[in-house]
């Protein structure tokens, strides 16, 4: 007699899934300014130097080295030079009064920061003995001209799209927004506003989901709360399919009779992953859903546990890095620190798991006490998670992986 064939842990099912990623071609052309959050599509590089010319990084007199080597120079000022503003050759014996940013002129070699200088009318004594290049910045010293300053699918945050302003680009090149459906199985899902039956809870999950999905800057479709049929499951994974890029439901996808995503995806498409070796988020499921004849293709299905704490962690292992795959971003693992346990837990469990925590105020990770995976008020009071291998029991100042929220959420 055949065994069940062992589940797929957590690095093998996010391999599977990001081998299997087609990232979208169609590229947008958009407003630098307008562009914040988006995926770049194309690598853009600096057409000049940055900055063009020398400049001062401080307030003060741009001299010549030589003529301050006394350290107690007194020099004659002979220009003014503001930002934005041109000066002239500095003469031998002759210092030029100059502003953050403001160009060298020629024939200075050094600044020197006004805090070091006494003022006497048109005199300027130079109590400092500058070398040559002191509080300059010289050209190029920041971007070179020719140079890429950003690859091919850098997610552009406000630092990014700074650095295109900053050497004149106006647009950029953006791979258009993931078309993501969504929808929710359980005929127990109510939303907020309405009348909550008996056996009926609130559909806590759409709130969540959707939020994530606009995180990472995707163009959604609801589908809302779908009944628990089978026949309805398959009708709105046709119907989502043909327009999206990806489908992503919560709930139905364990094995029970009134859990349909699994006969309903595998009869409108194909499953390739199917539950895996974590703790909270067991029941994964990975697949495609085929598009009608005349649209050909398909739309990628992730189905995600219906609880909540489950819904949320698989979103952020699985879901999260997938979907900057498919829009193109290469490095989509988040960065884990080695953090010190302040809790203990004497026993293991067989699968990988993710426990929320919190970093306390001595620097060490403190566990939420109940770890159920309906407990959403873990992931309000939680900093992140802690990726505790299985059977790895944790004693209190074992260093552990721990991935902060702030790494997953976007």
């Amino acid at each position: 007699m055949t065994g069940k064939k062992p589940m797929l842990d957590a690095a093998e099912a996010l391999a599977l899934l990001l081998a299997a990623a087609r990232p979208v071609t169609e590229i947008e052309q958009l407003a630098t300014l307008k562009a914040n959050g988006r995926i770049l599509a194309a690598a853009q590089s600096s057409q000049l130097d940055v900055p063009p010319k020398d400049n001062t990084q401080m307030d003060g007199y741009a001299v010549r080295a030589a003529d301050c080597a006394s350290g107690a120079a007194t020099l004659t000022v002979s220009q003014r030079i503001p930002a934005g503003h041109l000066g002239h050759a500095l003469q031998p014996g002759t210092a030029a009064r100059i502003f953050t940013g403001a160009m060298i002129p020629d024939g200075a070699d050094a600044v020197v920061m006004q805090e070091l200088c006494a003022l006497d009318g048109d005199q300027v004594t130079i109590n400092h003995a500058p070398p040559v290049g002191e509080w300059i910045r010289r050209a190029g010293e920041d971007i070179r001209a020719g140079s890429v300053i950003l690859p091919a699918g850098t997610r552009l945050r406000g630092q990014e799209l700074g650095l295109a302003a900053s050497v004149g680009l106006a647009t950029l090149p953006v791979v258009r927004r993931l078309r993501v459906a969504v929808f929710f199985t359980g005929d127990e899902l109510t939303m907020p506003g309405e009348l909550l039956k008996p056996g009926a809870i609130y559909n806590s999950n759409k709130f969540t989901l959707r939020a994530l999905l606009e995180n990472l800057g995707c163009a959604i479709t609801d589908y809302g709360i779908v009944p628990d049929t089978l026949d309805a499951t398959r009708d709105t994974l046709r119907r989502a399919a043909q327009q999206h890029d990806l489908i992503v439901t919560s709930g139905g996808v364990s094995v029970g009779e009134e859990d349909h995503i699994k006969p309903a995806v595998e009869a409108e498409g194909r499953l390739n992953l199917w539950q895996i070796a974590i703790k909270p988020g067991k029941p994964l499921a990975f697949g495609e859903v085929k598009r009608s004849e005349d649209r050909g293709g398909a739309a990628f299905f992730i189905g995600l546990p219906g609880n909540p704490v489950s819904s949320f962690v698989t979103f952020l292992l699985f879901v999260r890095p997938f979907i900057l795959r498919l829009q193109g971003v290469q490095q989509v693992a988040p960065n884990a620190y080695k953090l010190r346990a302040d809790f203990s837990q004497s026993k293991g469990d067989r699968r990988n798991e993710f426990l929320r925590a919190r970093i306390n105020p001595q620097g060490g990770l403190d566990l939420f006490p109940n770890q159920s995976s309906g407990v959403l008020t873990s992931t309000v009071w939680g900093d992140g998670l802690i990726d505790n291998p299985p059977g790895c029991i944790i004693a209190s100042g074992d260093m552990v992986n721990f991935i902060p929220f702030s790494e997953l959420l976007h």
